[in-house]
């Protein structure tokens, strides 16, 4: 035990000798403890060991902007705290608010001050009370800051150490490989107090990136994370952290760095106090994200990136195929690590994780079908020179409207089968707000704003949500009364621990099942959604459906006779099968 807990510093000298190799790491290492634990803080003795018990099936995580509800009257965390507290107390116990500081675009990811929270939205105090209650996710925009931010004005001014902040680059060096999700040109020309520079802007010219290479950057961004641990920030999301290191000559994108630098954050957080999850943000292909789990000593959880599109394609074209494929070619997460499962966010349904797993007239026929429904479609720049969808930009209850068979009867019951089956995989379920409230799309905000992702980013005038929720009838209301009520079931299964045993059933192509045991072996549930507009029967010969034990389903409470031969599914019709109620 004595060796273990002597394990922090040889780590940490380790994992910074794999970042900066040419600086002193026993320096280094001293000034990052100093920075991450100042005067008057301490750390664990010992690490937290890998296992599961930082998470269990009562989480469940909400997705919103600080003012995606807002009234004109109060502020609009306080609005949002209302939300949560009338309507979503019990349902959801996590609560990612996208970025809350000050900014000058893309709603937020280019950031202007990391200390502080906007003026717009609320204060320090608004904050912390949700995290009171909630378990609260913050961004960690650590990837790149706004062009008008102070740290750029300084770095502008030559002022130290911000004249060493931004990474640069020669125009005339070639940048072909470089792998860009956006179009726009990758330098960007500035003037300095000491001449013109060029700044690499992976996403845009208003967000530059930051230069990792310099080792004060790292400081800063450790100073950052502490203040929001302080302010009771509990799941750290890494955003674009794929982009973080740069080398040129390489496509600059999960260089090994990069990795260095996650396995440093998560051995610090290793260390500290209070548990704080680590999540990274990688859009990229299954390989490139599940990398970030590592060996269980980075990302303590990855988003599962493929399961917008390849859910999204279940339910319009009635069949499971190629989610079934993916589903049983999925690793089990490793032990202390978990899969963030979620159709929608603040961003687009995004195309990338679909290669390779859908074929290109499936993707071909997603995106058309979504073009129907006003959906629109983002591209991003090939190393050829060409382009390619990147995201379609919709609603997800949207996008679920019309089937590839032109059918819109059945809209509101797709749309919750397809949230259903989110809660039934192995991983932790996340819901946008947009899709909790099935808000349609916003196309005044696309025009008004002149952006695609406007589309899927509506803000509720209060009073008018409250009224429509209070209605039953509407599909509003319906929407989030159905997925409550699905979730409130979910939190008391010990077979929905986002570890416990998933085994995708080979069942009808219209159906999606899967079987979870719980970790303790006690109970069992069998997960069937039916994605077709068709009444579907299946065989029940694939279950082990113990015959001596009593079953019910869990959503209709219906008891379920073990000996039946077959189960019938309606259109749409969701059934989680259990031996323990």
């Amino acid at each position: 035990m004595k060796a273990k807990s002597n394990a922090f510093g040889p780590k940490l000298k380790e994992l910074l000798q794999q970042v900066y190799p040419d600086l002193d790491a026993d320096i280094l290492s001293s000034q990052i403890i100093e920075t991450f634990w100042p005067e008057g803080t301490h750390r664990r003795m010992r690490p937290r060991t890998n296992g599961n018990r930082l998470w269990s099936q009562r989480d469940a995580v909400l997705i919103t902007y600080g003012n995606s509800l807002v009234d004109g009257a109060h502020k609009p965390l306080d609005v949002l705290h209302d939300f949560l507290l009338t309507r979503l107390k019990g349902v959801v116990n996590g609560v990612h608010i996208l970025p809350f500081f000050p900014f000058t675009s893309d709603d937020g990811f280019a950031v202007t001050d990391y200390r502080k929270v906007d003026s717009n939205l609320g204060d320090w105090a608004d904050i912390r009370r949700i995290g009171q209650e909630f378990h609260l996710m913050s961004d960690l925009v650590l990837n790149h800051v706004s062009s008008q931010g102070v740290w750029f004005n300084a770095y502008l001014q030559r002022q130290p150490p911000y004249d060493r902040f931004f990474f640069e680059a020669d125009p005339s060096e070639d940048l072909s490989q470089v792998t860009r999700p956006r179009t726009t040109p990758l330098l960007k020309e500035v003037e300095t107090s000491d001449g013109p520079r060029n700044v690499w802007c992976t996403f845009s010219h208003d967000q530059v990136d930051l230069d990792f290479r310099n080792p004060e950057v790292l400081l800063e961004i450790l100073r950052i994370i502490r203040l929001h641990v302080d302010q009771g920030i509990r799941i750290l999301r890494l955003d674009a952290v794929a982009f973080l290191w740069k080398v040129i000559g390489t496509n600059c994108i999960h260089l090994p760095q990069t990795h260095a630098i996650v396995q440093l954050l998560r051995h610090l957080l290793n260390y500290e106090l209070e548990p704080v999850i680590l999540l990274t943000e990688t859009n990229v292909p299954k390989a490139e994200n599940l990398s970030y789990f590592g060996k269980g000593n980075e990302a303590h959880v990855v988003y599962n990136f493929p399961l917008p599109p390849l859910i999204l394609h279940a339910v319009l074209s009635g069949n499971t195929k190629y989610l079934t494929e993916w589903q049983r070619a999925m690793p089990p997460a490793p032990m202390g690590c978990a899969y963030l499962n979620f159709t929608a966010s603040h961003d687009g349904i995004g195309m990338r994780p679909a290669e390779g797993v859908l074929p290109q007239p499936e993707i071909d026929r997603m995106i058309a079908t979504v073009r129907e429904t006003g959906g629109l479609v983002s591209m991003r720049a090939l190393p050829d020179g060409g382009e390619a969808p990147y995201e379609l930009n919709s609603s997800f209850f949207e996008a679920t409207r019309r089937a590839f068979d032109g059918d819109e009867s059945h809209h509101v019951a797709r749309f919750i089968c397809s949230q259903t089956i989110v809660m039934s995989m192995e991983g932790i379920p996340a819901f946008y707000i947009h899709s909790m409230l099935a808000t349609p799309n916003d196309f005044e905000g696309v025009e008004r704003r002149g952006m695609n992702r406007a589309i899927n980013r509506h803000r509720w005038d209060y009073p008018k949500l409250k009224e429509l929720l209070s209605d039953p009838e509407t599909q509003h209301a319906r929407v989030l009364k159905a997925l409550s009520d699905r979730l409130r079931i979910r939190a008391q299964q010990p077979a929905f621990h986002p570890n416990a045993t998933h085994f995708t059933l080979p069942l009808d192509h219209r159906i999606f099942g899967n079987w979870r045991q719980s970790l303790d072996r006690s109970q069992s549930i069998f997960s069937l959604h039916n994605v077709s507009p068709e009444t579907v029967t299946v065989s029940t010969e694939l279950m082990n459906l113990i015959e001596d034990e009593s079953w019910v389903d869990l959503l209709s409470g219906e008891p379920f006779d073990p000996t039946r031969s077959s189960v019938t599914l309606a259109p749409y019709q969701c059934m989680w099968l259990t031996n323990r109620a």
